[in-house]
């Protein structure tokens, strides 16, 4: 590392080389073995089940190194591959390091997959073995799945992971910090599954650089509440928190009401997740403050804008203060930093999150990119950007438009080898001088933060030839509790011309609408007639251009990703029917 980076967070690491690891960083055990060295006794590994169980460091690695000597006696090898499925626990973490401590390749695998899905991609990965849960364990056990076996991510199961010890102590070849981490497979909301290839080297540099952006700490407590198989929790929640010695509390459902009781009882520092779970809680939030009257409710909001404004002219906190009564209700007081990732946000939201008092942060990246390549430093955050570059990184926009928008291009640590098998796939996202294309649209501003504007994919060309990104048509809608999905695409009226014009298809919101809903008909069309008004609502304020011209209201949710992304293809798929 360059000596400019002696006052970096990972300047640390420099005590431990020639030690603990000698390359430019350390893999991921030669992480943990550190972490566990500088914070033996500090918990690790946390879930309340009701109650609360919880592992330190010092004991997480050493069940680690039992669960990896097992791997290494029944003939998983240097660069084999491993599967892991399952719901968010301490067993999946202790099942995804394991692997790496027995110089083996991970596989973590969307666990809302069906059985035949989980099936391919296990045999696309070529994976020896697999760690399941409890749901699952059964149909893949008695099948063997995986030649070196099928072992149980759940204590009502044998093999239990925890339970797993070989007879005596095995060789084992550690991986090298160029040697793959992990396969994570992506279909995005797009397209086919493909494996990303990601290194120690993509994961541990992503890691440490990001926190140049972002301060976090020992002390720190995270909560895992999105799928860990996904990068962006696997690397911002699990890989982080382990990095500084914080602990990682594992969430079970993604239901609103034990997210906040897990909030209270692990007292959260660090709460990640995606728009639209942050949108839930700030409606709640808002929604409760309306309840205490008019004359309450434009005192709360006047102080909201002024605690805004002073937080971001003076680089002071009132909020904290001011709306810790409302913090607590919504169990956020002790939450230090939210950070919203996995899919765009609207501006209004982040800043009414800021007005409150709580540091929170967008940040931007791919599976690709192991993801994070952006974030927003609390102290100088830029409420319309998904994040100030992070370090080593060198992003390009190419062939832009009249505002400066174009192609999004990387180079970086960070940046994959390539997917699994696949070198022509691998070849058509990258240009010839060695840049990551991201297919995403979006601007850099003189301090190099970046402006997301949407997908090129989904680029809609409409009459006059303007550009349109439905992302950010889409992203006025997030603050209206009526509409539970929102999908924003292109429709020719005009095969011939080739013009498309703006059509959105809306599933609401049927706890809002549940009267309607028990009304038949004439519950239905007071339905269409409210999202019709509020399509009209954000109309007003668009320019003519990205108006929506037509809308579709769904009796069915449309398909989604786990990180609550609509899947666009399947929708579109579905209408060619």
């Amino acid at each position: 590392m360059a000596n400019s980076d002696q006052n970096r967070p990972w300047s640390f690491l420099e005590q431990y080389r020639g030690t603990h690891f000698n390359g430019t960083w350390p893999t991921l055990p030669e992480l943990f073995t550190i972490t566990a060295e500088r914070y033996s006794d500090r918990p690790c590994y946390t879930v309340y089940d009701p109650d609360r169980v919880s592992m330190t460091y010092a004991e997480s690695l050493a069940v680690i190194h039992r669960v990896a000597n097992f791997l290494r006696s029944i003939k998983i090898d240097h660069g084999d591959k491993v599967a892991v499925t399952g719901k968010n626990s301490p067993e999946w973490a202790v099942a995804y390091m394991a692997i790496l401590f027995a110089g083996a390749t991970v596989v973590p695998i969307d666990y809302q997959l069906k059985d035949a899905e989980i099936d391919k991609l296990m045999q696309v990965s070529d994976a020896k073995a697999l760690f399941v849960d409890e749901e699952r364990f059964e149909h893949f056990s008695s099948r063997k799945a995986a030649p070196r076996g099928v072992f149980s991510l759940s204590r009502n199961h044998e093999p239990y992971i925890y339970d797993l010890e070989a007879k005596r102590d095995h060789a084992i070849t550690p991986a090298g910090e160029n040697d793959l981490a992990a396969i994570l497979f992506t279909s995005g909301t797009t397209g086919t599954p493909k494996g990303v290839m990601l290194t120690h080297y993509n994961f541990v540099s992503d890691c440490f650089l990001a926190q140049a952006n972002l301060a976090i700490y020992h002390s720190d407590i995270f909560y895992a509440l999105l799928p860990l198989h996904h990068s962006y929790c696997m690397l911002a929640v699990f890989i982080e928190s382990m990095s500084v010695g914080a602990e990682l509390v594992f969430g079970k459902r993604m239901v609103i009401k034990q997210i906040l009781h897990d909030l209270k009882e692990a007292r959260v520092t660090m709460f990640l997740g995606v728009p639209m779970l942050f949108n839930k809680v700030l409606n709640g939030i808002l929604r409760g403050v309306r309840q205490k009257g008019v004359v309450a409710y434009g005192l709360i909001r006047f102080l909201m804008g002024l605690s805004g404004l002073i937080k971001k002219v003076f680089k002071r906190n009132p909020g904290k203060k001011i709306f810790h009564g409302v913090l607590e209700k919504a169990s956020l007081a002790t939450v230090r930093i939210c950070i919203s990732g996995g899919g765009p946000l609207a501006p209004s939201v982040f800043r009414r999150y800021n007005q409150l008092g709580i540091d929170f942060v967008q940040g931007y990246g791919l599976t690709e990119t192991a993801p994070i390549l952006t974030l927003n430093p609390v102290d100088h955050y830029k409420e319309t950007s998904v994040g100030r570059v992070i370090p080593q990184v060198d992003m390009k926009i190419i062939e832009p438009d009249e505002r400066g928008a174009g192609e999004i291009v990387v180079k970086g640590p960070m940046v994959m080898q390539g997917y699994y098998n696949l070198p022509e796939e691998t070849a058509e996202v990258f240009t010839d001088d060695g840049y990551f294309k991201t297919g995403d649209i979006g601007y850099l501003d003189h301090e190099n933060y970046l402006y997301l504007t949407g997908r090129a994919k989904n680029m809609i060309v409409t009459e006059g030839g303007k550009n349109v990104y439905p992302e950010e048509i889409e992203n006025n809608f997030q603050l209206h509790e009526e509409i539970e999905q929102i999908m924003v695409r292109g429709y020719q009226q005009d095969e011939a011309s080739r013009v498309e014009l703006i059509e959105a298809l809306v599933f609401p919101n049927q706890e809002l609408f549940k009267e309607q809903l028990a009304a038949g008909d004439e519950g239905r069309k007071a339905i269409v007639d409210r999202i019709n008004a509020i399509v009209a609502e954000v109309n007003h304020d668009m320019p003519p251009y990205q108006r929506i011209r037509r809308v579709e209201v769904l009796d069915e949710p449309m398909e989604m990703t786990t990180t609550k992304k609509i899947k666009r293809h399947v929708v579109t798929e579905e209408d060619q029917d």
